[in-house]
């Protein structure tokens, strides 16, 4: 007999009791392994997913190689090389402060402030960052053998400049992120940085690379400059010496080609050394060259008289009326020689090698507002006029709708008008070249891929004819060669040179300075072969040789141009060295029988018959010397004063090529006139 409680119907329901609670638990347990996975596959999956992939794959950006700068001639200016970069992956870090702490240590010259904003970087939740960029070799060693987690380094391309400060102010400087930020490093950074690669590194759970992708960098072009390392060299080298000399603010120097509009070197003072830019200030680091504006003063007098002779309102022998000395140009305003000369009537020619005021404000109120401003444009003031140069000054130039008579005549002497070393180069340059205004460059090519691209001088318009060109020429070669010139410190032994100095009072506070002047010499040479065109301009000089463009600017240009001609190969233009005779064979055929019978050959010379030598007897030796360079006549001169014999003599037959020797000696005659306008 079964007792109560314990028969098969009380078996049955304890065990559907049981069967009940196993199932809801199972129930439940499904249903929270159910909502934990809508929570992990749902609502966390993204946040989950971006941990796993910064966890198992990691990116690193491959920076490219910059590529180089080279000088006319394949010499390194500006290159890349390695340098270590301590980097973190923040996740990975521990405790970011200790491990910022030993790092320091390491590196041995944390500042308080980043050791803080070290902290910080590494408090982040971040795949990546940087500890600190292109590091010292030892530095990067110590770091690495602390072996912290999370920490590590990567090679980077820094920017090295092998030659330091030379042409510092042209190449500019990069940053750390390789982005060119000054100069031409930064005008031509998208051609020069090349393209970024990327590195896929894959892990395990111990964080154990098993596998690697890489997207390599394309390294930058190489750009090949129109510099001249050695010229580069003297340029700055004698430009450093004349602003101690002078104990000069700075100063800018440019060595031109006037028919290419290559510039050869371009020096400022004060310099600095791009591999350590921080080190240096704003003013230290500013490309005086294209960026600084200042008054030209009596440069600035060869676009007045240019203009002039090309619009033939004047010839060099015009005759203008300089006394006395000084001369009312508006109400209340009187403009005076420098230092109160009185030149009396003088020529044309004798306002440049002079450098008279009032003859030039007399030229410019015989050309009038509308020509003369013409002709400033004409000659590139009042824009830019290179392409290189971003930062490059428009200078200033008032519109001719606000020139009243005041300053027409400041404009006419130089003054009212900002102008660059750059901008006067280029003028001055055009004069050389024949009356083209060729667009200044310092790019000469761009390597891409292992092709050339090579760059070709632009004529951008004609600014006077040939003939105003050769007149001028002349006109400037007696600011060196007269007696009454200014630049007689600018004279080379051997060669003829056709400058202009200036010399223009700085404006301070709103009103010129009487203590601090820019000094200034621009010319060409050889003269009647120019192979360069140099501009010199010293700012506020304070030293032995006074304030002037011809004793300060002129010895300047004289020291860059002497071994600029000797580099070059450029012969005497005046007593050059014989030629070397070589025999040549009977069947080769000369000169004279590739000429056309037709075309005669005509001398420039008025007091001779065509093809015979002219008879310089009585002329000055440079207008001897202009009128042989003319036919193609080597000259070689003995002694002083004026023309007394010449060998060939007057009326044999001219052959080109040839030497003329012309003695001169002082005649009572001439050297009553040496000091006539």
């Amino acid at each position: 007999m079964t007792s109560p409680g314990h028969g098969p119907a009380a078996w049955r329901e304890i065990l559907h009791r049981r069967v009940v609670t196993v199932a809801v638990l199972l129930a439940l347990w499904a249903a929270g392994i159910e909502a934990r996975l809508v929570v992990l596959q749902v609502v966390r999956h993204a946040d989950l997913a971006a941990r796993a992939e910064r966890q198992q794959m990691r990116t690193q950006p491959l920076p490219p190689k910059r590529g180089d700068i080279l000088d006319r001639h394949g010499r390194i200016l500006a290159t890349s090389v390695d340098a270590d970069s301590i980097v973190a992956v923040p996740t990975e870090v521990g405790d970011a402060r200790l491990a910022v702490q030993k790092i320091c240590d390491a590196l041995a010259d944390c500042t308080p402030k980043e050791q803080q904003n070290l902290v910080d970087r590494l408090n982040q939740p971040r795949a990546f960052a940087y500890v600190r960029r292109q590091v010292a070799q030892d530095q990067a060693q110590r770091v690495a053998a602390l072996n912290l987690d999370g920490i590590g380094t990567v090679k980077e391309s820094k920017r090295f400049y092998p030659n330091r400060e030379l042409a510092a102010h042209l190449l500019g400087w990069v940053g750390v992120d390789n982005k060119g930020l000054d100069g031409l490093e930064s005008a031509y950074d998208a051609q020069i940085k090349g393209k970024a690669g990327t590195v896929l590194v894959h892990t395990d759970a111990r964080r154990h690379a098993f596998s690697r992708f890489e997207r390599p960098p394309t390294s930058g072009s190489t750009v090949e400059l129109t510099i001249d390392e050695y010229l580069q060299h003297v340029t700055e080298r004698e430009l450093h010496a004349g602003v101690v000399e002078n104990r000069a603010g700075g100063g800018s120097a440019i060595i031109l080609n006037p028919h290419t509009g290559e510039i050869l070197a371009m020096a400022n003072e004060p310099t600095f050394n791009p591999n350590a830019f921080r080190d240096f200030d704003d003013s230290e680091r500013r490309n005086r060259a294209v960026q600084d504006l200042y008054e030209p003063g009596s440069t600035f007098k060869v676009v007045t008289v240019s203009a002039a002779l090309e619009e033939k309102v004047m010839t060099p022998e015009t005759m203008i009326d300089t006394h006395p000395g000084r001369i009312q140009v508006a109400p209340g305003r009187v403009v005076k020689e420098n230092e109160n000369h009185d030149y009396g009537v003088i020529s044309l020619a004798n306002v440049i090698a002079m450098s008279s005021n009032i003859g030039a404000i007399k030229i410019g109120f015989r050309l009038g507002t509308d020509r003369l401003s013409r002709f400033v444009s004409l000659f590139g003031f009042g824009h830019q006029v290179s392409p290189d140069f971003p930062g490059e000054s428009s200078g200033i130039v008032w519109s001719p709708t606000k020139w009243n008579d005041g300053a027409l005549a400041s404009v006419s002497m130089g003054y009212q008008v900002g102008v660059t070393p750059l901008q006067i180069v280029g003028a001055v340059g055009s004069v050389a070249n024949g009356g083209e205004y060729i667009e200044p460059r310092v790019i000469r090519a761009v390597y891409r891929n292992g092709v050339r691209y090579a760059v070709t001088p632009k004529v951008v318009r004609r600014t006077i004819s040939a003939d105003t060109a050769a007149l001028m020429t002349g006109i400037m070669e007696g600011v060196v060669d007269s007696e009454r010139g200014t630049a007689r410190a600018a004279k080379i032994p051997g060669y003829t040179i056709a400058g202009k100095t200036g010399t223009a009072s700085k404006l301070v506070n709103g009103h010129y300075s009487h203590s601090d002047y820019n000094a200034s010499f621009v010319g060409f040479l050889p003269s009647r072969s120019p192979a360069v065109a140099i501009v010199v301009v010293i700012d506020s000089p304070h030293g032995p040789n006074r304030y002037f463009g011809g004793t300060v600017a002129a010895p300047i240009f004289k020291k860059i141009a002497e071994p600029t001609l000797r580099y070059l190969g450029v012969g005497p233009s005046i007593n050059p060295p014989a030629p070397i005779l070589v025999a040549r064979r009977d069947d080769t055929p000369s000169p004279a029988s590739a000429t056309p019978p037709n075309d005669p050959v005509v001398s420039l010379i008025a007091d001779g018959p065509p093809g015979t030598v002219p008879d310089l007897r009585g002329m000055s030796a440079r207008e001897a010397v202009r009128a042989l360079v003319k036919l193609g006549v080597n000259a070689r001169v003995a002694g002083d004063g004026v023309v007394v014999s010449q060998e060939p003599a007057p009326g044999l037959p001219l052959e080109p090529g040839s030497v003329c020797r012309l003695t001169l000696e002082r005649s009572p005659r001439r050297a009553g006139r040496a000091g006539a306008p």
